[in-house]
């Protein structure tokens, strides 16, 4: 009588966990990818706000996990029976691993050509954050572009919006859930202001007309308003389907853009390239030959006078005279070339406080990319540019980078051309650093005192 008691005791106690496991729509040996499924239709598991911790948490440990670098992100993988997750982060910041992809079997190869099945964790939505504590997944590179923030209270966190980049996608809540004086608007308007005095010399007519400027850069987003109008010449050059990359909107914004712009009214010759396959001193070397007997074929068009390269790797490479040999030979041809190379020019990289005026060296500080012995510092941070997310898209940057220094030297020396065009390319380089206005930060690039200087030659 009691083993019959027990066994019914035993099958009623199934039968009331079957009954709640199927009444929550839970199996009792529910699997890591049912459980995403689930995890991901209910909002808990999410593209960009979901951490590593909070994604084992959810799921239990992987069967293995495994992290990689490329560039400057690094890869978490976490691999489950039947799924596989992948989260990112950039190496330089203090952000933890937030999830970027949820894949069944991990199957990645085929998703990228089409087949296979990727798990909706909202990587095509705007990304929302649901509570303060999900300010923290963010780091200071890509920042807040593309987020909502419209359902939180800002007031006491000053100090990481100060740090986070946005753009005109980004939105905000109303003004009195933000700090004193923080107008994410205006700082995007105004951020467009090349500042130090250059629109001064835009309103005397010093802008650039009649002068080209060449880039070369990765695959460009050509409709966008800012440069649109300027683009004489697009050629792509070992890029076939190789979709637009970010890198190339900012750079041309801030060359020629007609609000960013240091020289709005400058042609742009833009050459589209993979820097991430030409890692050495020959195609460079070999395109910059290609552009100077490219110009000799301009009639109709303003010749290029400057060519402006965000890559500082040339003299780290071999075969630098290679390299040198195809600088020498622009520079005979009346073309100034312009890069992040320390060889080239040691710069550094500035910011500005967003409350005080753009005009004023004094209103600026080192930024974090900068040449420890920098002999000029050039505008890169607090600064609108340009984004690769669409023709009428603007990202604020905060620190900016060498690779935003280029371009406005470049605008600079397109500036200097339309003044003297007869100016020799090393004496524009040589100006930058001689007129530079001395602060308590180093010396800054002074393009009123440098067009000046210019005009002395050619009164």
């Amino acid at each position: 009588m009691k083993i019959r008691s027990r066994v019914l005791v035993l099958l009623m106690s199934t039968w009331a966990a079957c009954l709640l496991a199927a009444e929550s729509g839970r199996g009792p040996t529910e699997s890591a990818l049912e459980k995403a499924r689930r995890a991901a239709g209910e909002g808990r598991i999410a593209y960009r706000l979901t951490t590593a911790d909070e994604f084992k948490e959810l799921l239990g440990p992987p069967v293995s996990e495994k992290t990689d670098r490329d560039g400057g992100m690094e890869m978490l993988t976490l691999q489950y029976t039947d799924l596989t997750a992948r989260l990112v982060r950039m190496r330089d910041f203090d952000a933890p691993f937030t999830l970027q992809r949820l894949a069944v079997q991990g199957n990645w190869l085929d998703q990228i050509v089409g087949g296979g099945e990727q798990i909706d964790i909202g990587q095509n939505r705007p990304i929302e954050l649901r509570t303060e504590a999900d300010l923290a997944k963010f780091d200071p590179f890509w920042g807040f572009a593309g987020v909502s923030l419209e359902r939180l209270d800002l007031r006491s966190h000053r100090t990481i919006l100060e740090k986070m980049p946005f753009d005109s996608r980004t939105q905000w809540p109303s003004l009195d859930k933000l700090p004193d004086g923080f107008d994410p608007g205006r700082r995007l308007e105004e951020g467009k202001n090349p500042g130090l005095g250059v629109r001064t010399l835009h309103a005397q007519g010093i802008d650039g007309r009649g002068v080209g400027i060449a880039i070369i850069d990765q695959p460009l987003l050509r409709e966008h308003e800012e440069y649109a109008r300027r683009i004489a010449h697009y050629e792509p050059i070992e890029v076939f389907m190789v979709p637009v990359q970010m890198h190339g909107p900012p750079v041309s914004s801030i060359a020629v853009g007609k609000d960013c712009g240091v020289a709005p009214k400058a042609a742009l010759y833009y050459y589209a390239v993979p820097p991430w396959k030409w890692q050495g001193n020959q195609p460079w070397a070999d395109l910059l030959e290609k552009i100077v007997e490219f110009n000799e074929t301009l009639t109709d068009k303003p010749k290029i006078r400057v060519v402006s390269i965000s890559l500082g790797m040339f003299s780290h490479w071999p075969n630098h005279d290679v390299w040198k040999a195809a600088v020498d030979k622009a520079s005979q041809n009346g073309i100034l070339v312009v890069t992040c190379d320390p060889a080239f020019l040691p710069i550094a990289t500035l910011r500005r406080d967003p409350s005080r005026d753009f005009d004023d060296p004094n209103s600026y500080r080192t930024a974090r990319y900068s040449h420890p012995r920098p002999k000029v510092g050039v505008p890169a941070g607090n600064r609108t540019t340009a984004s690769y997310h669409g023709p009428g898209v603007y990202t604020y940057e905060i620190e900016g980078g060498m690779s935003w220094a280029v371009p406005y030297l470049a605008g600079l020396a397109a500036l200097a051309f339309q003044v003297d065009p007869k100016i020799e390319p090393a004496r524009i380089v040589e100006l930058w650093t001689t007129t530079a206005t001395k602060t308590q930060v180093g010396p800054i690039v002074n393009p009123p005192g440098f067009i000046q200087a210019v005009r002395s030659r050619n009164p």
